[in-house]
């Protein structure tokens, strides 16, 4: 079985970084502190021209819950025409309704406005209320992957359900483990859920390099970028695996 290793990247440099240390795949995204929003079209489309890996931008208008307005669903689809403009490989988004299902009314629309990108369904997942029922509803909306914690904060915690996702899927759509996903737990979640792609922020802290910091603001400037270290480890473990 040959393994796929998306990493998030929320900077240009953490694309070279991506694509240097052997990811397959970025998911492109902004404000690491919101939990990633979509990157400016600027971003998306330099992304594109520095990287020949498959790039996925992020489609997600703010932070916060994942029941959208009228007029954020139109932000989302104009986002989803530049991504398809700039080349991209695909997109990333979820929406939910109010009783924590599937939004799959406005998903399906979304799916078949992307086209030819495949389509990701989000950590939007993970705030389902049945993820039977909503398994089914992303695979009749015409998503490509799932990407999901188990409805768990971290993968670890959420094993089992990831699993039995794993199972209950089949062929039909790829359950992609995201979420505390590092070398240290890859080769476990990978021979436990049956998972043949998983998904790591790998982040750490970059220290600002201006010589001049005022001190009297109280800020440190530090920004997150990709640790290619880790992303090699995780590449060599799923190597290790597929061999």
């Amino acid at each position: 079985m040959m393994f796929t290793l998306e990493v998030i990247a929320f900077s240009i440099e953490s694309c070279a970084i991506a694509e240097k240390s052997g990811a397959q795949r970025i998911e492109l995204c902004d404000n690491p502190a919101e939990g990633g929003t979509t990157p400016s079209a600027g971003m998306i489309r330099k992304a594109r021209e520095q990287t020949d890996i498959q790039l996925y931008p992020i489609i997600r208008p703010r932070g916060g819950d994942f029941l959208y307005s009228d007029e954020e669903f139109d932000i989302m689809k104009e986002d989803i025409r530049i991504a398809k403009e700039a080349g991209c490989d695909g997109v990333v988004f979820g929406l939910l309704n109010r009783d924590g299902s599937i939004d799959t009314e406005r998903t399906a629309r979304l799916v078949e406005f992307s086209w030819p990108l495949k389509v990701t369904f989000h950590r939007a997942f993970d705030r389902v209320k049945d993820p039977a029922n909503s398994l089914e509803d992303v695979i009749r909306c015409g998503c490509n992957r799932i990407l999901t914690s188990g409805l768990r904060p971290t993968v670890s915690e959420g094993i089992e359900l990831l699993r039995e996702l794993v199972k209950l899927a089949g062929d039909r759509i790829s359950i992609m483990p995201g979420s505390g996903v590092r070398s240290s737990n890859i080769k476990e979640l990978a021979a436990y859920t049956g998972a043949h792609e998983f998904h790591s922020s790998a982040r750490k802290e970059k220290h600002s390099a201006m010589s001049f910091i005022n001190s009297e603001m109280e800020e440190l400037l530090t920004s997150t970028i990709l640790d290619g270290q880790e992303v090699r480890n995780m590449r060599t473990i799923l190597n290790t695996l597929s061999s």
